[in-house]
């Protein structure tokens, strides 16, 4: 009864890292967006707008998701330790899960501040709304094109690209509002519009969040059908069975998986897996796999099998 298990040479078979060359995208995000939130939070004082204000918080809660998603980025490229026999690269999944729940605690606070001023509203200053929120559009725009070519790959880089794109829009919005307030003098529309920034940063990063927790409770990644794969391994040469089969994020970018494939008398083991590591890789960007080959199902003596599956 063989036990191949190709898991070890096959970690090194890795593409660029999960930020690849985003480092100076972080760096020059996060010191934008902080000079923008200093701008436009004495702008929206100044200003008497709650909608600024509530831009500048969420611009605010960008810079420490931009820091926490770069410093976890960073982490990952750790090597691996005693303790820490997979590497740092879980800090990204924690570091995207922390930046979900801060963007919606952010937004629970520009709510309770938006819910005064429409409370109490007061005159707003259109002009300086308009200007400071048009260097937004500019601003936002300019980051979310840094991140805009490694947000398909990464859920730290799209949580980027994603924010960015949003505030740019968000942007564009505060400055038509701004308009209307200075042409109407409707006083209301400038904590409405604040209360529509609100649903659509909300309703927008809801996806993310999600994907977020799934990734933390080791769920396979939303790009991989887990019954493809399933029915990919059982379509292998030879193969008449699997069980045990696992498939979990190591990291926001980097995936592994184990599994017993049933194997009766079949010879070629290491080049069968070889093939295997190539076409797990290339067809679902699997980078890590452990594949146990087995003549019999159950093996006699295994124990914690679970779902057979038979070609």
């Amino acid at each position: 009864m063989p036990h191949d298990h190709a898991g070890h040479d096959h970690a090194h078979h890795h593409g660029p890292p999960a930020d690849g060359n985003f480092s100076k995208a972080f760096g020059w995000g996060i010191a934008l967006n902080l000079l923008f939130v200093a701008g436009e939070t004495a702008g929206g004082l100044w200003a008497n707008s709650s909608a600024l204000l509530s831009d500048a918080g969420h611009n605010l809660s960008d810079v420490l998701s931009l820091a926490l998603a770069w410093g976890a980025t960073l982490l990952a490229r750790r090597r691996a330790a005693e303790r820490f026999t997979y590497g740092y690269k879980g800090a990204t999944i924690q570091a995207a899960l922390l930046n979900a729940a801060l963007l919606y605690l952010a937004l629970g606070f520009i709510l309770w501040d938006t819910i005064d001023h429409l409370r109490h509203p007061a005159p707003v200053n259109g002009p300086v709304v308009m200007a400071l929120a048009g260097l937004g559009v500019l601003i936002n725009g300019f980051t979310a094109w840094l991140f805009r070519s490694g947000q398909k790959g990464d859920v730290n880089v799209r949580g980027a690209y994603l924010h960015m794109l949003t505030d740019m829009l968000v942007s564009v919005g505060v400055v038509v509002g701004g308009a209307l307030v200075y042409y109407t003098g409707w006083l209301w529309l400038d904590p409405a519009i604040s209360f529509v920034i609100l649903a659509v940063v909300g309703f927008g990063s809801w996806g993310l969040l999600r994907e977020t927790m799934q990734l933390g409770l080791q769920a396979a990644p939303a790009g991989i059908e887990v019954a493809a794969v399933r029915q990919f391994l059982l379509a292998r040469p030879g193969v008449t069975a699997l069980h045990d089969l696992h498939i979990w994020p190591l990291s926001t970018q980097d995936t592994a998986l184990t599994v017993h494939l049933v194997r009766p008398g079949a010879t070629n083991g290491n080049q069968f897996l070889r093939e295997l590591q190539h076409d797990l890789l290339h067809e679902f960007n699997i980078r890590h796999c452990t594949v146990q080959l087995e003549d019999e199902f159950p093996l006699m003596g295994a124990h914690g099998c679970c779902d057979e599956q038979v070609a």
